[in-house]
């Protein structure tokens, strides 16, 4: 298949790669994180600042981000991974995602669990994206302890992409209450655990906030997530 369809770097063209090695070093990890809920204060590995912690209840401990998201090249490979349906891609931006969890000290968590797709888009998609890089990142976090993921929460009903959604009010309301933990896995494994959440690209967070939600419920000790970029907030009005 590769001598009929050769592969190409989407940045410099060299053959065999999806991004070569040498286009993955020279892609920038943040040197900083910042709360998930404000977006306005630098915080220690993604937690939240002192102010949120004071005013909100957030379900979610810490939230890492790999790369800027006004990178270019971070746009090119997001599309073709999830609109060219090119699932080599998962591995390049799993490494990103993995290097920014070292680079943050982040903790070896009890499992990872993907943000799930609707089956009508899973249908549609061919895979879930962040599973693939759910397991590509679970490889390397602990290659020699086999650190489960689990494919736990499920969508309840059908939304249309955040993305489509311009306004911050407006999509909190597309993800609130959508998720559930799916009916073949017993709750109990997520009581007292610490979890992370891995998606590809955060928009206002509103839906790992919510998968986050689903999970302390039914008992998880600590919740984090980590994608390959996150979006600044366009409207939070």
């Amino acid at each position: 298949m590769d001598s009929l369809f050769p592969i190409f770097c989407l940045s410099c063209q060299k053959e065999g790669f999806w991004l070569c090695e040498k286009c993955l070093g020279q892609a920038k990890i943040l040197d900083f994180q910042v709360c998930p809920v404000c977006e306005k204060n630098i915080t220690d590995k993604g937690f939240l600042c002192s102010d949120c912690q004071i005013s909100q209840k957030s379900p979610l401990t810490g939230l890492i981000s790999a790369i800027s998201y006004e990178n270019p090249g971070v746009k090119h490979l997001v599309h073709h991974f999830k609109y060219r349906f090119i699932s080599g891609i998962a591995e390049p931006l799993a490494k990103l995602i993995f290097k920014a969890w070292l680079q943050n000290d982040g903790p070896l968590p009890d499992f990872l669990t993907p943000v799930p797709l609707h089956p009508r888009r899973l249908r549609w998609r061919g895979f879930n994206q962040s599973l693939l890089l759910a397991e590509k990142i679970s490889s390397d976090l602990a290659p020699l302890m086999n650190l489960p993921v689990l494919d736990i929460l499920e969508r309840k009903k059908y939304n249309q992409p955040q993305m489509n959604i311009k306004n911050y009010q407006e999509r909190l309301e597309n993800v609130k209450g959508i998720f559930g933990v799916k009916s073949n896995f017993d709750k109990k494994i997520i009581k007292n655990k610490t979890i992370l959440i891995i998606d590809d690209i955060a928009t206002t967070g509103a839906t790992i906030f919510e998968c986050a939600k689903v999970l302390k419920v039914n008992g998880a000790k600590k919740v984090f997530a980590a994608v390959v970029a996150r979006q600044s907030l366009i409207n939070k009005t």
